[in-house]
């Protein structure tokens, strides 16, 4: 597939810029950007949660009322789960949520979820820039020119730069990535992609089969 090469100000260069097929040609397998995507998550969870049980609930170990007599179940002390303020059963503990996933299965993760976008055509590529200082205003700017001021957009970039950075971070569902930090979850959850023209040879590099 073919696509115009735009300047910041959104008007096309006259360039023109050859998308991989093997890349953004596949047929997309859900299965793996599922895999993928559900990895990603799992990366982010702390999982500090935890939960007291029984035996670490501050309390008396008393026993608070006889066996047998009472008419009601038999009750040992006040920590007894079935109680309010008692130790929770089978409750949240700390743990670790990542998981493997194979290199092969992340790359077709991406390349499907690329294709994916080619399809719904929410790829735009812009020639490279930069930013002089860090402005909002002028990023703002350039996204309004490139008709995705209302999208959630992610930026791809051949290498990280502080000011483009600094310059879209402050407004909602933006998100700016060099291209070797990309990922499923975040190319799925975008709904408009800009790829800085230097960053699609890195992709390949990255992304080949």
């Amino acid at each position: 597939m073919e696509l115009p090469v735009l300047n910041k100000a959104g008007e096309e260069t006259g360039k023109k810029i050859q998308l991989n097929d093997q890349i953004f040609g596949i047929e997309p397998n859900d299965h793996a950007i599922y895999l993928d995507a559900k990895q990603f998550m799992a990366n982010n969870r702390q999982g500090t949660h935890n939960s007291k049980e029984r035996n670490e609930i501050t309390g008396s170990r008393k026993k608070i009322k006889r066996q047998k007599g009472t008419g009601t179940a038999r009750a040992g002390d006040n920590k007894n789960p079935i109680f309010r303020g008692g130790g929770r059963v089978f409750g949240p503990k700390p743990r670790d949520y990542s998981f493997k996933l194979n290199r092969k299965v992340k790359k077709l993760a991406r390349r499907s979820a690329l294709s994916y976008k080619v399809k719904d055509n929410a790829i735009t590529v812009v020639e490279n820039f930069e930013l002089e200082q860090p402005k909002t205003k002028d990023f703002s700017e350039i996204r309004k020119s490139l008709g995705i001021s209302d999208k959630k957009s992610l930026f791809i970039l051949e290498k990280p730069s502080k000011n483009i950075y600094l310059s879209s971070r402050n407004i909602p569902d933006v998100k700016v990535l060099p291209v070797n930090e990309i990922n499923t979850y975040e190319i799925m959850n975008a709904h408009a992609i800009v790829f800085v023209e230097g960053s699609l040879d890195t992709l390949e590099k990255h992304l080949s089969a």
